[in-house]
């Protein structure tokens, strides 16, 4: 059950989103490009990161740029 503490882990990195034109999901209320945003979490294919939503949210790699 880690994902219930996520919110309050450290940092892993962060990540610039590239873009929100998702094909197939609603991501452009929940992410901005340009913005800055702290990993919390990661898998081969999703990061977990706080979205505008200050909430926990899981998004495919192809958003996002590593600084």
């Amino acid at each position: 059950m880690n994902h219930h503490t996520w919110e309050n882990r450290p940092t892993i990195k962060q990540i610039r989103c590239v873009h929100n034109d998702a094909k197939k999901f609603v991501v452009n209320n929940t992410l901005t490009p340009g913005k800055m945003y702290d990993v919390k979490n990661e898998t081969e294919e999703f990061y977990f990161i706080i979205d505008n939503s200050h909430r926990i949210g899981g998004f495919h790699k192809e958003y996002f740029d590593e600084v």
